[in-house]
């Protein structure tokens, strides 16, 4: 389903991301920009063109009167030094064209029940791709997981494996070793914090925080 960048009402202007409503029925409003006074006026014509799409639940960002709404999840930025652990360094192997198609469904798995975590669909499998940077992370010819860096940026990481977390996150970590690895986290994923905490991570930044507004 299409998104909307840019979604002017009368009252203001919002980005609505609608991609998210045949696979989990969601939606989210990012709003961009609202006449003083009218707030609720353009929410609400927000909500319901993604009603109309089929969302059933919808979240919003961007406006700080959408505190009188349910807290959903903030988006943290954390950042820490990349470290390898020899004892816990596994095999990667780069994402091709023959095998991004089964690492987008690993991904798409895997992060169902994340908040705030998007579905990558197969137009999307160009980008992951070109990007260079996906790779499937194995140790004795077992998939302990994936994951996905772009500079010093780590976009996506998931275990396919109880407790292989750790040794996913270094198996990546050597790819910048020595550098300064950023990523960001649901504040609601308390799994991955504590992951992320027990390499040496720290949260740095609040990016967006996001409100149930249906």
């Amino acid at each position: 389903m299409r998104d909307f960048p840019i979604f002017t009402t009368e009252y203001g202007v919002s980005s609505l991301v609608l991609k998210e409503i045949p696979y989990k029925k969601e939606a989210y409003i990012r709003i961009r920009d609202v006449q003083e006074g009218f707030f609720r006026e353009h929410l609400k014509e927000c909500v319901g063109f993604c009603r109309m799409a089929g969302a059933e639940t919808i979240y919003a960002t961007g406006n700080g009167e959408l505190e009188q709404y349910p807290l959903y999840t903030a988006v943290v930025e954390m950042r820490g030094d990349a470290w390898v652990d020899r004892e816990k360094l596994c095999s990667l192997f780069p994402v091709t064209e023959q095998t991004v198609g089964r690492w987008r469904e690993i991904y798409n798995e895997r992060m169902a029940r994340v908040d705030n975590a998007g579905t990558l669909e197969s137009r999307d499998e160009k980008t992951i791709l070109e990007s260079g940077g996906a790779y499937f992370v194995h140790e004795n010819g077992k998939l302990l997981g994936i994951g996905w860096v772009e500079d010093t940026k780590l976009l996506a990481v998931a275990a396919a494996e109880k407790g292989a977390g750790e040794r996913v996150m270094h198996s990546l970590m050597s790819l910048v070793e020595g550098e300064t690895m950023i990523l960001e986290v649901a504040s609601t994923n308390e799994r991955a914090i504590r992951l992320y905490e027990s390499l040496g991570f720290l949260k740095s930044r609040e990016i967006s925080r996001w409100y149930r507004v249906l």
